[in-house]
């Protein structure tokens, strides 16, 4: 397993990179959250690169929360979300809604959540596109469920953490992501903190995803948030090992060269732009990571065009 050495951070690199997040946090208002009103764009694009804003971007990890599948549906949070990628220039949303609790929900309660991004994408066509939530416990209903999904124009699957990624349980949701084409994005994250463990015993880190991978060359498998919690530096070297496997960058954890060290020990076709929610963040870790043109748009969106335009079957 890989071990983490000592990093101190630069100051300068540090700053660089919380001021690239702030100015992005200022203009875009705080985003979902919806609080606050932007600042005049001038002092808000202040050490920004120049046309940040239109650069192309596809956020490939994100929710849909806040919204029930029926006709009085409140959409205030939606419209939250949508105003947000406006603000920022995302021009897609890929999202899902898992059920987060920890013990195993009824396949009802996994069908009305994914009705819910169904919803979504119904109302907001050219902006989000949707991955099906499913438990691998819920057996041959959790298959199915992906049938309906994706027969309904969702692009992929999503798994929260009930689960060890490298569980045979898993083994049928990879294999009919296989026969379907479809993308497979995985929460993970690597606990150190006996109370994080004790709290997510099966949370699925870079070894779980290396494992299934090498089990399944042919899955198109991401791993979630690099950035949501836990050690990403070890996360990073640990997939090394395991060229199959992608990862997004989302996560509320803001440290400093995340992108950069994604960038120089996976290259750059492996790192898909995402945020999880901390969607001003995300997009200033990719504004402040020393990327050459090509390889920041690549991240920001072309890397995630290429996964979907191998459309499922």
């Amino acid at each position: 397993m890989p071990s983490r050495p000592a990093s101190p951070t630069d100051r300068r690199e540090f700053l660089r990179v919380a001021a690239a997040s702030a100015g992005v946090w200022a203009l875009a208002g705080r985003g979902a959250a919806g609080a606050a009103e932007p600042r005049p764009a001038a002092a808000a694009d202040s050490g920004l690169p120049a046309g940040w804003r239109t650069m192309r971007k596809f956020d490939a990890h994100n929710h849909v929360f806040g919204l029930a599948p029926r006709p009085n549906a409140d959409w205030a949070e939606v419209e939250r979300l949508v105003a947000a990628a406006e603000r920022l220039g995302i021009e897609k949303l890929c999202c899902s809604r898992p059920v987060t609790g920890g013990l195993m929900a009824d396949i009802e309660v996994v069908r009305e959540s994914n009705n819910a991004v169904l919803a979504a994408m119904k109302r907001y066509p050219r902006l989000i596109a949707g991955y099906c939530f499913v438990q691998p416990g819920n057996g041959a209903a959790a298959l199915d469920e992906i049938d309906r999904c994706l027969d309904a124009g969702m692009i992929g699957v999503k798994l929260y953490n009930q689960f060890k990624y490298s569980d045979p349980v898993v083994f049928p949701i990879a294999e009919k992501c296989i026969a379907r084409r479809a993308l497979f994005l995985g929460h993970s994250a690597y606990l150190t903190d006996p109370r994080s463990l004790a709290l997510q015993p099966k949370t699925s880190h870079a070894l779980d995803f290396g494992a299934l991978s090498r089990r399944y060359p042919e899955l198109t498998l991401i791993l979630g948030h690099i950035n949501g919690g836990g050690d990403w530096e070890w996360a990073i070297r640990a997939l090394r090992d395991f060229p199959n496997v992608l990862l997004d960058t989302s996560g509320s954890v803001l440290e400093d060269d995340t992108i950069g060290r994604c960038v120089r020990e996976l290259g750059h076709r492996r790192v898909l732009f995402a945020t999880d929610a901390t969607m001003e963040g995300c997009v200033g870790k990719i504004l402040s990571a020393e990327l050459t043109a090509e390889q920041r748009e690549d991240v920001f969106w072309r890397n995630l065009q290429r996964l979907l335009d191998r459309k499922p079957a």
